[in-house]
């Protein structure tokens, strides 16, 4: 980390190379809808928290109460680092702006793992959802979803967000029907959700306890995570300095009333603790309803699916053309995965991401998923470290957004996200550490020998509309 990243007007590439930029065509609400598609909140009501209630029970809403809290944190890491270095790039420019070209090459390596892994694992969910009208086969359904989303992926961001928009809004009715059906239905009052019980065995009720809500956590950090997807957007939002912090805090704040409102609402609903600690949402919403309604529910998160799956190759590409950009490749591979579309957007990229994807959902990712948590904690891990650099030097008085509670916030964040790592299994650790040791080896050997011409972040300049 000592080798730090020199200032940007020094560190880009000649005049004459003139790196390509990204068209700004989006504001707010686009960035807005984009980026709640990413966090995808009824897939995440469906999918993830089942496994909180199934450990946590009546306590889950309050584990992602706090989880939310947590969040915010984490949202002003990336607000005041994404509108200080507005850049395609997402975290890696951030880090190696601000910690050392090193660290953002390492965060990068991190994130590549990320957008290989995770939108084929989200993808092949959706034979599930698709099971009240059509049997599928996981896999083929799942690369389906990832041809989809890279063929969407090659349109002009603008198109991009209506289509991701439409499928949003059928997604927020899906999880508002599951919120008005278990309040309607409810079969306790509201201090059951601070009552602390799960099924245990035998028929019994156990006690939730402290430690049991902790290790929830690292599950309820990353239910509303996907905000962080308006830094990647941050190169094509219009004024990003003023627009990336409030396309992050208002994602933030809209994905937490919609994912925990019907979490409360299933809480209070829930015939029996047995029933919640099952975590069958479907089966429940059918129980308060009727099998069309649960059809209807199930379809609307397979919607879900698909669109979180195109924003996350719209954002994966990006992220991918960016480092082709910064010359963190060979010179041929960097020209081909720069160029542009006719609409716009990376098109190799775009294809360098979405293909493999396809390809990856005929393979077992089980353990590939858990060096993808590693390593998602780890690039936050990285973030708020750079958070803590924020003001220094001739980045203290740089025109951004500022967090409050500087530099408490980040320190809090870096505790937290140690304990998650120490939570992690040590395979998974020793997986994710062997793939940073190699990234770390391509530095020592090529890109750093070649430090002026190689892994060169730059930062484009805000345009005044």
């Amino acid at each position: 980390m000592t080798d730090t990243l020199r200032p940007v007007e020094t560190a880009a590439p000649a005049a004459s190379d003139h790196p390509h930029k990204l068209k700004r065509s989006i504001g707010v609400i686009g960035g807005t809808l984009l980026t709640l598609s990413c966090v995808t909140p009824a897939s995440t009501l469906f999918v993830v928290v089942p496994d909180l209630f199934g450990s946590l029970g009546t306590a889950t809403a309050l584990t992602i109460a706090i989880g939310s809290l947590l969040c915010i944190a984490v949202a002003f890491c990336y607000s005041e680092l994404g509108t200080l270095v507005p850049s395609a790039g997402g975290e890696y420019a951030m880090v190696s702006t601000l910690a050392g070209r090193l660290a953002g090459w390492l965060v990068f390596v991190l994130s590549l793992l990320v957008v290989m892994i995770v939108p084929p694992v989200i993808a092949m969910g959706t034979a599930d959802y698709l099971a009240p009208i059509v049997r599928l086969d996981p896999s083929l359904a799942g690369a389906g979803v990832m041809l989809l989303a890279t063929l969407a992926g090659l349109l002009d961001l603008r198109a991009n967000a209506w289509i991701t928009g439409v499928f949003l809004v059928l997604e927020v009715i899906a999880a508002a029907m599951v919120a008005v059906l278990g309040f309607a239905h409810a079969e306790r009052g509201p201090g059951s959700l601070v009552s602390m019980e799960v099924a245990g065995a035998d028929g019994r009720t156990d006690t939730v306890t402290a430690l049991l809500i902790v290790s929830g956590l690292a599950i309820a950090l990353f239910v509303t995570q996907g905000f962080s997807t308006a830094v990647y957007l941050s190169e094509e939002l219009a004024n990003p300095r003023r627009n990336v912090a409030r396309t992050v805090l208002a994602t933030l704040a809209i994905s937490t009333v919609i994912i925990l409102v019907p979490v409360a609402a299933i809480t209070l609903g829930a015939s029996n603790i047995d029933e919640l600690t099952g975590g069958d949402i479907s089966t429940m919403v059918t129980a308060w309803s009727n099998s069309a309604v649960g059809t209807f529910v199930s379809l609307c998160v397979a919607l879900a699916i698909i669109n979180a799956g195109i924003v996350m190759v719209i954002q994966n590409s990006r992220v991918l053309f960016a480092s082709a950009r910064d010359k963190a490749w060979p010179r041929p591979v960097n020209d081909v995965l720069t160029k542009l579309g006719r609409f716009g957007s990376p098109w190799v990229a775009t294809l360098a991401v979405g293909v493999p994807g396809a390809a990856l959902c005929f393979v077992n990712l089980d353990t590939l998923y858990g060096i993808t948590g590693v390593s998602v904690t780890g690039m936050y891990l990285l973030v708020a470290v750079a958070a803590l650099r924020s003001r220094r030097g001739t980045h203290k008085h740089g025109p951004a957004w500022r967090m409050p509670l500087w530099p408490a916030i980040p320190v809090l964040l870096i505790a937290v996200l140690v304990y998650i790592l120490s939570q992690q299994e040590t395979s998974y650790l020793l997986w994710t550490g062997g793939i940073t040791a190699v990234a770390t080896l391509y530095w020592a050997l090529y890109l750093r020998p070649r430090r002026d011409t190689r892994w060169l972040v730059s930062i484009p300049e805000d345009e005044t509309p």
